[in-house]
């Protein structure tokens, strides 16, 4: 059991067999069918949304905040080694998130209704709505700016400066949007809008 927890993947390969296990267990009647699909699609979008906010709210909650107490010759090990690491998961768990949620909502034919805001799927669409843009502010204005302030990208240092605090700004605000996204995501299956 130890060999499987030290490594990452063999954790996440025997979580993944014990969700197949799980559900040959339960003997799932429907299971190739629309529905099972769409329920599958559903899981992973949680999954991926999971992460993405799961990291988003590490950043500011945890990172961000801690940052300043750290002496300087540490912050290489943060700025050289786990920011980049954890944007990496970041930016794709973002876009992953919206590629399935898209999907889930054509997969079960709502996708148009819920983008136009239109009754009964008004809460969906506009969680949606503030998911695209949390994902377009990770992809277009976070990610550029990270690797300007991390080094990633060689830039002047005053640069440097305004590009990390561009990108920490941006994540405040996709940690603001998250919250009602949150809110709509669940109302509208739960009737809280």
């Amino acid at each position: 059991m130890g060999a499987i927890f030290q490594s990452l993947g063999r954790t996440v390969l025997a979580g993944v067999a014990l969700l197949v296990l799980l559900i040959v267990l339960a003997g799932t009647a429907n299971m190739g069918s629309h529905a099972w699909g769409a329920f599958v699609m559903r899981w992973l979008h949680v999954v991926c949304g999971v992460m993405w906010i799961g990291l988003l709210w590490y950043f500011n909650f945890v990172q961000i905040p801690s940052m300043p107490k750290i002496p300087d010759e540490q912050k290489p090990a943060i700025s050289k080694v786990i920011a980049p690491t954890a944007l990496f998961w970041f930016r794709w768990a973002a876009l992953a998130t919206v590629v399935t949620g898209l999907l889930v909502a054509l997969m079960n034919g709502y996708l148009g209704a819920a983008l136009m805001l239109a009754r009964p799927f008004t809460a969906i669409g506009i969680g949606m709505w503030l998911a695209l843009v949390m994902a377009f502010n990770v992809w277009f204005i976070i990610w550029p700016n990270q690797k300007k302030a991390l080094g990633i990208v060689t830039v002047e240092a005053a640069e440097k400066a305004k590009a990390a605090r561009l990108a920490m700004l941006t994540s405040r605000a996709n940690t603001m949007l998250s919250i009602p996204m949150l809110f709509c995501m669940v109302a509208q299956q739960n009737g809280g809008l």
